[in-house]
């Protein structure tokens, strides 16, 4: 049996996770899951502008703060926090932790290859609307394949302390221990499966020990200090979910549903890189207090084809807001949102949309709200986005006079305009795997 943990859902989430796995229990692996769709396209744009960027910058230090008990314990550490800039990534862990073996896993990062593929008559497709890559290739500004567990699992064989990725599955941080440490063979579909399924399960960190829980969640214990998720992976595929014994939080068999429907498509056909699952088989089995035990699982082989991961620029955007107070306040705030729009019409401003929110009324459950007519306060925010950045700006000078030319009880301005973005959208698209090479480099 292995114990694997994982001590980040995204890049932002809570700091001392990684930290009190190490120190409160036992482990043998940590996982790291950093990245998001968008993350991607963030990180090219730091390393676009510095070449030296491109990755997780919370990673280097946090390596370094827990290297001498990495040492001690013999944990080894999965991430995919290198982003775009992997070997970036890597030197910084080695300057933050002198002696740890690091290696890289290369190959997911294809933003330079969208132009051979095309050459090739790939026409990598929009899976949501069917559109050509075509139609968007000059605004590219990233593309990734996911890739799976084996070549991160090749990485772990070479003795590093720590293996990093790019844009590998969520999923296959906690299957690559696995398949380096009991042999799996990418034949053994059920035992992927499982494996996918244990990583399906704890990617999310807390969300599967009781953060965003939806069941009873007020009783759920000592959020403030709460576990994150341990599986106790067997050779055979089956597997206990737990966390460690004086964390908060709490593993239940409920709250293991929640997390297994977490993006969850065909449950009869979740694909990756590395087999299909199959979640209508999971068993599952509270054990004991803190402990769901997962059995049954079943799977099939891989797809032909990876998922490419691709972001581009489709515009500009800018969101204010404004809190208007008791009484009328939602009728303050409709006829503020009446006044911009008007101003807007007036000034000749055209946006592919404007979109406007009343929290405190319906801005979360829409329609489906209880009634609140005069509720004691109501922020107003309103968003626009365009193509033409000089018109969105021209927007963001329209929300804070309302202060004093709109109407009354106006608040919450301190910040004053607010700041115009680029929106960056997201393309998935379908490659055949024989394009995509991986490739294990231990950095020195």
């Amino acid at each position: 049996m292995i114990r694997i943990a994982n001590g980040q859902g995204f890049w932002g989430d809570w700091l001392e996770a990684p930290v009190r796995l190490v120190d409160e229990g036992p482990i043998d692996f940590l996982v790291l899951d950093y990245l998001a769709e968008v993350t991607m396209s963030i990180l090219q744009k730091q390393k676009q502008e510095d070449p030296a960027l491109g990755y997780a910058r919370d990673f280097p230090p946090l390596i370094g703060r827990l290297a001498a008990r990495l040492r001690e314990r013999n944990i080894k550490v999965v991430a995919n926090a290198g982003g775009v800039n992997p070997v970036a990534c890597a030197r910084a862990v080695l300057a933050a932790a002198p002696g740890l073996k690091v290696a890289v896993v290369h190959g997911d990062d294809v933003f330079h290859r969208i132009d051979e593929f095309t050459g090739k008559g790939y026409e990598m497709r929009d899976m949501d609307t069917g559109e050509p890559i075509a139609s968007i290739r000059p605004r590219i500004l990233s593309a990734n394949a996911y890739i799976g567990a084996f070549p991160l699992a090749e990485a772990l064989d070479t003795g590093a302390d720590v293996v990093i990725a790019g844009r590998s599955t969520d999923t296959a941080l906690t299957l690559a221990p696995m398949v380096h440490r009991f042999g799996w063979r990418p034949d053994e579909y059920d035992k992927l499966a499982a494996g996918t399924i244990a990583g399906h399960i704890i990617e999310c960190g807390a969300q599967c020990t009781g953060g965003n829980c939806q069941m009873d969640w007020q009783a759920i214990p000592d959020m403030a200090n709460i576990g994150y998720p341990i599986i106790e992976a067997e050779a055979d595929g089956s597997f206990t979910v737990t966390k460690h014994a004086k964390a908060g939080g709490r593993v239940h068999s409920d709250v293991v549903k929640e997390q297994l429907l977490y993006e969850l498509g065909d449950p009869h056909r979740y694909m990756t890189p590395d087999c299909t699952a199959d979640f209508t088989t999971i068993q599952l089995a509270d054990t004991a207090p803190d402990r769901v035990r997962v059995t049954g699982i079943r799977g099939g082989a891989r797809p032909p084809t990876l998922k490419l991961s691709i972001s581009y620029t489709d515009g500009w955007k800018s969101i204010g807001t404004l809190v208007y107070s008791w009484p009328q306040a939602l009728e303050k705030a409709r006829a503020a949102d009446r006044v911009v729009r008007q101003r807007l019409e007036t000034l000749g401003l055209r946006f592919d949309e404007i979109h406007t929110e009343y929290f405190g009324y319906n801005a979360c459950a829409g329609p489906a709200a209880p009634p609140n007519p005069d509720p004691p306060e109501i922020q107003l925010r309103i968003g626009v986005r365009g193509e033409d950045r000089r018109m969105v700006d021209r927007f963001t000078r329209e929300l804070i006079p309302l202060v004093l030319n709109g109407p009354p009880g106006a608040t919450g301005f301190g910040e004053g305009r607010p700041p115009v973005r680029e929106i960056v959208a997201y393309w998935s698209a379908l490659i055949p795997r024989e394009e995509i090479e991986t490739r294990v480099e231990v950095v020195a």
